[in-house]
């Protein structure tokens, strides 16, 4: 079932309400595409954590470059 600003999963709730709207898309995208709900909930909320904390965080592991 696809969660919005008002319903989302309890582990979404202490999140920013910004940081909590990208969470619910992405893990609403990736239901899309067949994830298991319990990774898509857990995905999203880290990738909306990083998307969060802005550039400083999108740094590529050590050793390689990030292409844009």
């Amino acid at each position: 079932m696809p969660w919005t600003d008002s319903y989302f999963p309890r582990s979404m709730v202490n999140l920013a309400p910004r940081t909590r709207h990208k969470a619910i898309e992405i893990a609403n995208a990736l239901l899309g595409e067949g994830c298991e709900e319990g990774r898509a909930i857990r995905i999203g909320i880290s990738q909306a954590k990083r998307w969060a904390a802005g550039p400083q965080e999108r740094r590529a592991p050590a050793g390689r470059r990030l292409t844009q």
